[in-house]
């Protein structure tokens, strides 16, 4: 189905909404916990995180922005990461399995995907970033939850 996106319509909504992306987490987490270069990264992982990611996601790709609200924004985002040392061969094994879980839990649409795909790709290099600085860093103001949308990052840099 490429190339029937409708502008108007938030990536939210092309990906089907908060059901499709905790099944999106679903999938992706399988993997990741199995996974012996990722796992690791992972050590204090608990099943709420999924629905966490859920939520944020939900609200970068322009659905309700309950992560803001209820989960510390993107400040306590950012500073999850903080400490982990996620390294560049990490992060690439992510987009592996992300890649695997986009394929199989997102509408078959080329387009829809490969936005997807580019947020991560986007989002998981300032996670190795930030993951290089201690935990309690202080992070300053990171400005409010980016927005991901057809054209990409939304209003920023």
């Amino acid at each position: 189905m490429t190339g029937e996106q409708n502008p108007s319509e938030s990536l939210y909504d092309a990906v089907g909404g908060l059901e499709a992306l905790r099944r999106l987490s679903n999938t992706f987490y399988d993997g990741v916990l199995a996974d012996p270069l990722l796992a690791p990264v992972f050590a204090d992982f608990t099943r709420t995180h999924i629905q966490h990611v859920a939520v944020w996601l939900a609200e970068i790709f322009g659905g309700p922005a309950r992560f803001t609200a209820e989960l510390g924004g993107h400040q306590a985002l950012l500073r999850s990461h903080l400490g982990l040392s996620i390294t560049e061969g990490q992060r690439v094994r992510w987009m592996e399995l992300m890649t695997v879980a986009v394929q199989k839990e997102l509408p078959d649409d080329e387009l829809l995907r490969r936005r997807v795909l580019e947020y991560f790709d986007w989002g998981t290099r300032i996670a190795r970033d930030v993951s290089a600085a201690p935990v309690g860093e202080d992070l300053g103001d990171p400005g409010p939850t980016p927005r991901w949308g057809w054209d990409g990052l939304q209003g920023g840099s």
